[in-house]
């Protein structure tokens, strides 16, 4: 009887459990995690909003580990990996024994080194449900709040508090909003809807030092242009970091993430990487991918992990539906094509013949097929003219040898 032990229940580690359970149904797994429900971090602005409890936003159900007899250890943080000894150590100096174990403990907010916000007691993450809770209790106590980024960590946040009255100031760096998503068109529609519901954007202008209290508690932003914004407290959303410290305390090799190979294998002998710690992804289907492959790895069951996606987000603000695939900052050399109306904008970026980058605000039906053409490295130099109304019905042809009707993408 193997033992595997998995650090994080998020995606990947959740996605791992079920996926070892399956294929070894008599071994022991345990789940080590630091919050004590299990949660979607894509609906984590439901919880904030007060639109789902907690138990609402459960990707899994609430008798997830009692129905596949996985061994739950809740709100505890590992300190050490004994790689030598093979123990996982948590808590108060308790430690639980691996034949296999998997390290899924995601990414966590990043702190830029600005005066005192990063031994501020007001200053929060946005990631986990823990963040929510310390988002939900300063809410109680004041409603100024100031976001750092625009991203879909910071608007997601910022619509979630905004509908509960809040007096919301968002700063960032970019010169628009949602700038990894969007190009200038989509992101003044996005600006527009959160201005219209009284959020205030800073675009261009970083926060450059802090007013503090007698507790250490911002109360007043200090702008890279001097103007000060009173707050009550301040969530983070500029950028995420894999949470790579236990792996450098055990000894595994890792450095902005945890190195691991095309079997998802760390640098330690039978220890697995999989999710956001990894760096190989920040995308949720992508961490189930990674967390399949660990587990199929460590089951025995030889699995090369091939990145399912390519770069891909969707959003829903305010009624306000967008779909990003590919890269659409990188348009030079590139044919960029298109399509507005008043109820819609769409548009692709085509480079040497391949669609390389997809948007779409308002209708965002038929994208599997523009997932399928950028993953695969489609053609589609001579279906430029109706790239907007292409369907995979475009991509069959006829076998040559026996005249049937073949799928060619």
């Amino acid at each position: 009887m193997e033992r595997f032990v998995i650090i994080g229940a998020g995606a990947a580690g959740i996605t791992a459990a079920q996926t070892l359970r399956a294929f070894r149904p008599n071994d022991v797994v345990t789940v080590i995690s630091i919050d004590d429900k299990i949660h979607s971090r894509c609906m984590l602005h439901k919880f904030l909003g007060h639109e789902r409890t907690a138990e609402g936003i459960n990707f899994v159900g609430a008798d997830f580990f009692e129905k596949n007899d996985i061994y739950h250890i809740p709100c505890q943080t590992v300190t050490k990996i004994d790689t030598a000894g093979k123990l996982v150590y948590y808590g108060e100096g308790y430690n639980t024994p691996y034949d296999k174990l998997l390290i899924a403990t995601g990414s966590g907010f990043f702190i830029p080194p600005i005066p005192h916000f990063r031994e501020a007691p007001n200053v929060f993450g946005f990631r986990d449900l823990s963040d929510a809770l310390k988002i939900d209790d300063a809410f109680a106590k004041g409603k100024r709040v100031f976001i750092v980024g625009s991203g879909l960590v910071g608007l997601d946040a910022a619509s979630a508090l905004c509908q509960r009255g809040a007096e919301i100031t968002i700063a960032e760096m970019a010169p628009r909003v949602m700038p990894l998503q969007t190009d200038d068109y989509a992101a003044s529609v996005y600006q527009k809807v959160f201005e219209d519901h009284g959020c205030r954007f800073l675009l261009g202008i970083g926060a450059a030092d802090a007013v503090v209290d007698g507790g250490g508690n911002i109360t007043e932003v200090i702008l890279s242009t001097g103007e000060h914004v009173p707050c009550d407290f301040i969530i983070m959303a500029a950028g995420v970091r894999p949470r790579i410290q236990i792996a450098l305390d055990s000894g595994i090799a890792a450095e902005r993430a945890i190195t691991v190979d095309g079997h998802l294998r760390t640098s330690a002998p039978d220890v697995y990487a999989a999710g956001d710690c990894t760096g190989l992804s920040g995308v949720w289907p992508d961490a189930m991918a990674q967390g399949k492959a660990a587990a199929e790895n460590m089951a025995g069951i030889d699995t090369v992990y091939e990145k399912p996606y390519p770069f891909k987000n969707t959003s829903n603000f305010f009624g306000v539906t967008m779909l990003s695939v590919g890269r659409m900052d990188l348009t030079e050399g590139a044919d960029v094509i298109v399509h507005k109306t008043p109820k819609e904008y769409k548009k692709a970026v085509i480079t040497n013949g391949k669609l390389t980058g997809y948007l779409s605000l308002g209708d965002i039906s038929n994208h599997g097929l523009y997932l399928h053409l950028i993953k695969n490295g489609i053609d589609v130099s001579d279906k430029k003219d109706q790239i907007f109304r292409l369907t995979f019905a475009d991509f069959y042809g006829i076998n040559e040898k026996n005249g049937e009707f073949v799928y060619t993408v």
